[in-house]
């Protein structure tokens, strides 16, 4: 049997069917948890805000980072990725989500699935899906028998709902009130 013929069809529909089944349990998790409209921990922050906008922005800038460290691997880039780019890749895609989950665990606890207007209802969705995504790549890069194109699908996708959670939470807030005080260490 051929290489492409050994490539599983399942393998695309059962990461897809698994990031959906997160993305959906989210959405439906924060439209019928009662919001507590309480704050969770700062993190050595002034304000809960200014943890949610910074620790944001910096997810945002690392996912940008996966952008340009995904073409050096994939030798989309003119010049030859380095040895080690591969494990700092995986290890700082890791720390984008990490930073990103203390942000949505406040947004799903105490805020809720919100779609008082456009823009909030927008990032409602897409971070529902940034989690969706998540899920849908690490199972579809997991797995041997995956078609060549599901990865690059789903860092793709992965990286548009980093983007529109971003845009839609810090980037809304640093256009609006500025840069909020940093970390008081």
């Amino acid at each position: 049997m051929s290489e492409t013929a050994q490539r599983s069809g399942a393998v695309p529909l059962v990461a897809i069917g698994s990031g959906a089944v997160v993305a959906v349990l989210l959405g439906v998790y924060g439209a019928q948890h009662e919001p507590t409209f309480e704050d969770i921990t700062t993190f050595g922050f002034p304000t809960l805000t200014a943890m949610k906008v910074w620790l944001a922005v910096a997810a945002g800038v690392m996912a940008v980072g996966q952008v340009f460290g995904a073409l050096w691997l994939y030798g989309k880039l003119p010049m030859a990725p380095p040895s080690w780019l591969g494990v700092g890749h995986r290890i700082s895609g890791f720390a984008a989500v990490a930073l990103s989950l203390p942000v949505a665990y406040h947004c799903l606890w105490s805020l809720g699935f919100q779609d008082y207007d456009t823009r909030v209802l927008v990032h409602s969705i897409a971070g529902c899906a940034l989690y969706g995504a998540f899920v849908f790549k690490v199972v579809g890069v997991h797995s041997k028998q995956a078609p060549r194109w599901l990865l690059p699908f789903a860092g793709s996708l992965l990286f548009t709902a980093f983007l529109v959670v971003v845009l839609t939470s810090a980037g809304w807030y640093l256009n609006e009130f500025g840069l909020p005080e940093g970390p008081a260490y």
